[in-house]
């Protein structure tokens, strides 16, 4: 059984860092604009691994040969399609390219996902969310891993132990108290600032102080729609939302947050004004330093289009940098 305990590869107050997060669905296109992130100042980027998309971290291998300094995030990467030690395989080689500058971003993903698509059985996620991290902790951490468990057995040793951040995405209080317990920071998704402050920090910390460590950060995730036409955000909220209205996981964490309260034209509209943040430059910049003005540690921005995705994009990505 490994026997790694929990550790953070961040102090409990860092420096407020906002990245850029997008989906993948063309490498190279993905590389350039890593590449165009770091140039316009960013410190941080994320992908977000879509079942069918390029392989997030096949990308970033390309990607850290091409830049400096950024950091490269996976938001998430889903646990269940891939083997705790084929991905600290993975993670090891991307460190021996840039040491220091991957941060793991993990979760188990949704039941339509990796059901549905992987056709993969899905049980007691987040269980299988301790034991899958307990793993790569220990074999990034301490460079080793002896373990039979409920899901996994693994006998193996690696050649470096990088002590790569292992982050959580998190969705309802008990994933919340798991990232606290045992990563390096917890990214949330589609969840308002509101809950993040309420619900998410407090059960953060709680988590943190059971296993007797710092609070890790958490790593909110804030949709930025760059239009001053509230009928044309309107429509961008609307199709980006219908779906995760139709998820379990997500209506919970939407009620818990108050969002659903009346008629569903009215929690459709509350919804994209408590998620989405709106306007020209000038005003999506000043919502943006107000979220980091609250215990908020870190901002995962991502472009919600309107008009023209790849031009949003780039603009949002020097904004981003400007902060």
């Amino acid at each position: 059984m490994h026997s790694a305990a929990p550790q953070s590869a961040t102090p409990k107050r860092r420096p407020k860092t906002v990245g850029f997060g997008f989906w993948s669905v063309d490498a190279a296109q993905s590389i350039d604009t890593i590449v165009a992130a770091e140039m316009a100042g960013l410190e941080q980027i994320w992908l977000t691994q879509a079942p069918t998309a390029p392989d997030s971290l096949t990308v970033f291998a390309a990607a850290l040969r091409q830049t400096r300094q950024i950091r490269v995030g996976t938001a998430i990467t889903q646990t269940y399609p891939r083997h705790p030690l084929v991905l600290a395989q993975q993670a090891l080689a991307l460190e021996g390219l840039a040491p220091g500058r991957l941060r793991l971003g993990l979760g188990p993903a949704s039941k339509d996902v990796i059901e549905g698509q992987y056709g993969l059985p899905m049980s007691a996620p987040l269980i299988h969310l301790r034991e899958y991290v307990g793993l790569v902790r220990s074999l990034l951490w301490e460079g080793h891993a002896s373990h039979q468990g409920r899901f996994y057995t693994v006998a193996a040793s690696l050649p470096q132990a990088p002590k790569t951040p292992l982050l959580l995405s998190a969705l309802g209080p008990a994933a919340f108290r798991l990232a606290g317990a045992l990563s390096d920071g917890a990214i949330s998704w589609m969840a308002p600032t509101p809950y993040l402050l309420n619900v998410a920090l407090p059960n953060l910390q709680a988590g943190a102080d059971e296993a007797r460590r710092p609070r890790p950060p958490l790593i909110a995730h804030v949709p930025v729609a760059l239009s001053d036409d509230p009928a044309s955000v309107r429509a961008a909220a609307q199709g980006a939302l219908d779906f995760f209205r139709t998820l379990p996981a997500y209506v919970s964490m939407f009620n818990a947050a108050g969002l659903f309260d009346g008629p569903d034209e009215e929690a459709a509209e509350r919804l994209a004004t408590m998620l989405i943040v709106a306007g020209d430059d000038a005003a999506v910049a000043a919502k943006l330093r107000d979220v980091l003005a609250t215990e908020i540690d870190e901002l995962l921005v991502t472009t919600l289009p309107v008009a023209d995705e790849a031009a949003e994009r780039r603009r949002l990505i020097r904004l981003v940098g400007e902060l």
